[in-house]
């Protein structure tokens, strides 16, 4: 098989994690319509994406383990199969709990196997331009949220929120299980990457090196995690058009893909951690600046600043952590450090909702967030290579 069907598995992986995380990231754009329609306050509402996230860590890891064994291709069918369930039955919850199951719950576990094999599976076709190929992999999450966003908006204000999770849970099963059976292996496989590479996967999960990196990533998506998901209702607040806000998060999410293919491309000249750190410092410096704003042109500038560093930094952990510890255990690494990656992004909707019902206004949220933002930083100022294993004697 010829080295250049990688960016076929790159291409496929692009579409899984626009429909699929796409559909995870719109509930954002769900809060003022089921708040007016059902009386579910946005805090119930964010709880839905809270369970979602920490479905997606647990079952991540899990899928990730599964995918060092048995390839990406079942296990993201599997995962798309799962996710689209949930999101049709969504569409037909009578009380908040059951829309927490089906959205959180259900479609949480599916989401999960996308990112950690999908990643795995891109990193193994390449060795120049790894970065890149995982960048390009993870844009889809931004891609997802320029599609879905705007379409859900458009759905519910046509239809109903109902019908538009339903569509939504549709497109999954005509996006996602098509596209997995393009997911293959490579013709080989490199024996090990540089620092740490070569490693089982208990020296792994045992390593400080992975701690540092998952303990990072939990700061940095429970820091953007919480103005991303409440956006839409920050601008509505604002006085902006619903539908005027749903085009501004897509185009920050936009702003996002591009962020991921220019930090993939950075970090393969400059190295993963100068990349990371100056994006973690951008990001932590756009939350705190949303404060200051109210008018769409303002929403639109600092949401492209915004989109551009979270999205530059995404992908570099899955570069860090293939570099580190190799490809034979990257899906369960990886999977272990999104869980940690997902509970972060659990972590900032339901507070940011918690601030805002305390404070009356999203201030606090956006105070939390630069904070935790920064905490990011700091720690990913200790990242080390870990040291290579010791070889073993019978």
């Amino acid at each position: 098989m010829d080295r250049s069907y990688g960016w076929v598995v790159v291409a496929a992986g692009i579409a899984i994690t626009c429909l699929g995380m796409g559909g995870v990231l719109a509930l954002g754009v769900f809060l003022p319509p089921l708040e007016a329609a059902e009386g579910w306050t946005r805090t119930q509402v964010a709880t839905a994406s809270m369970f979602a996230f920490l479905a997606m860590g647990v079952a991540g890891f899990g899928w990730g383990a599964l995918s060092d064994r048995w390839g990406a291709r079942r296990v993201v069918l599997a995962g798309g199969a799962i996710q689209g369930l949930g999101l049709v039955l969504a569409g037909k919850a009578g009380s908040v709990l059951e829309l927490q199951l089906a959205f959180g719950v259900l479609g949480g576990i599916g989401a999960g196997a996308y990112m950690a094999p999908l990643t795995a599976s891109a990193s193994r076709w390449f060795e120049r331009n790894r970065g890149l190929a995982v960048a390009l992999v993870t844009a889809g999450m931004g891609m997802g949220t320029l599609v879905t966003a705007p379409l859900a908006t458009w759905l519910i204000a046509a239809y109903g929120w109902r019908m538009a999770f339903t569509v939504l849970g549709l497109m999954v099963w005509a996006v996602v299980l098509p596209m997995a059976l393009l997911l293959r292996a490579p013709p080989v496989v490199a024996a090990s990457g540089p620092g740490g590479g070569g490693m089982t996967a208990g020296e792994a999960l045992r390593s400080p090196a992975l701690l540092a990196v998952a303990f990072t990533y939990f700061c940095c998506c429970a820091a953007h995690s919480g103005p991303i998901f409440h956006m839409v209702s920050y601008a509505v607040d604002c006085g902006i058009a619903p539908m005027t806000a749903a085009t501004l998060l897509g185009a920050q999410g936009l702003a996002g893909v591009a962020g991921r293919i220019g930090g993939g491309m950075v970090a393969d000249r400059l190295g993963e951690k100068p990349t990371i750190l100056m994006a973690l410092l951008l990001q932590a410096s756009a939350i705190a600046a949303y404060v200051t704003i109210s008018a769409p042109t303002q929403f639109l500038l600092l949401g492209m600043v915004f989109g551009l560093s979270y999205g530059a930094v995404m992908p570099l952990y899955a570069v860090l952590v293939r570099n580190w510890f190799g490809p034979a255990v990257m899906g369960t690494a990886f999977g272990a450090v999104s869980m940690a990656a997902t509970f972060g992004m659990a972590t900032g909707p339901v507070i940011g909702g918690w601030l805002r019902g305390i404070g009356g206004d999203y201030l606090w949220m956006y105070a939390a967030s630069a904070a935790i933002g920064l905490g990011a930083l700091l720690i990913a100022t200790t990242f080390r290579a870990p040291a290579a294993p010791v070889l073993r004697t019978a």
